[in-house]
């Protein structure tokens, strides 16, 4: 008896469902696609189609990581992140949805400022500095302090040809005072204590250096802000990407010496990007 791709999808969600590994059919039919080097709709096209045993040792190693907590955008090294796909793997953190919102502010306070100098702090896949340049045409700066993580960013600014440019540095060391116009960050912002009670997804596979910000997690919100009053233009704009309960602090931090404080919240009623301007005084 041969195995089909209809058997093997079957196989993968029993095996997952077992394991109480979430969305179990589509976390399969993704990797089997993968393992196939096919699109999820040709599984049921040629859901009869024997598989080769190529394909069978690739599907059979992938579930066995995905078993073992690697997340399914290590294995497959894709995820999609508005509207496009990008290349990850361990070195970077996962782009997740909710940092479309930090776009969205960035987009709407760049379309009547085209020629504004934009950096993105640590850029990790470089997701988010790729989107701001293809979707405006512009050129943008990107920074991380792990070279790794830069080689992830640069594969995906060649693979979308995107008018970027990537540098490495802890935070804004590295930028001169008064230089930049619009400055954006996705920062480190779990609480060291956290750990314990994170997704083992996250915790065991994601990069420690971009998900923990110290026992707190807001200490590099601090220094982004003390930073970002060096390198920003009177009338320069912050946006910063918020953790879970860190609204209150980070606003306070901002309160004294910033203007037009904004707090934009996602989906799912939670507040998730914080803007502020550079006073012009």
């Amino acid at each position: 008896m041969y195995l089909t791709v209809h058997l093997a999808l079957l196989q993968g969600v029993e095996l997952f469902e077992k394991a109480s590994v979430g969305a179990s059919r589509l976390t399969a039919e993704v990797l089997l696609a993968h393992a196939m080097r096919c699109d999820r709709s040709y599984l049921y096209a040629h859901s009869r189609d024997e598989l080769t045993q190529f394909a069978w040792i690739q599907y059979g190693r992938y579930l066995n990581e995905r078993l073992q907590g690697k997340p399914t955008q290590y294995i497959t090294h894709k995820q999609e992140f508005y509207g496009r796909n990008f290349y990850v793997d361990s070195n970077v953190l996962i782009p997740r949805p909710e940092t479309e919102h930090l776009v969205e502010q960035s987009l709407r306070w760049l379309r009547e400022r085209p020629s504004a100098r934009v950096l993105d702090v640590g850029a990790g896949s470089g997701a988010i500095a790729v989107t701001l340049a293809l979707e405006t045409g512009m050129c943008v700066a990107g920074s991380d302090i792990s070279f790794a993580a830069l080689k992830v960013a640069e594969r995906n600014r060649r693979a979308h040809n995107a008018a970027v440019y990537f540098f490495a540095a802890d935070l804004l060391e590295a930028v001169s005072p008064f230089t930049i116009d619009l400055l954006i960050s996705n920062p480190p912002y779990v609480p060291g204590a956290d750990s314990a009670n994170m997704q083992r997804e996250v915790r065991d596979w994601e990069p420690h250096v971009a998900l923990f910000a110290g026992e707190t997690g807001l200490e590099i919100y601090r220094r982004l802000i003390t930073g970002a009053r060096q390198v920003l233009k009177p009338g320069g704009r912050l946006f910063m990407e918020l953790g879970y309960r860190s609204l209150d602090a980070v606003r306070e931090m901002l309160a004294a010496e910033w203007d037009d404080i904004t707090v934009t919240s996602d989906l799912a009623g939670l507040p998730r990007v914080i803007g502020a301007t550079r006073p012009k005084r």
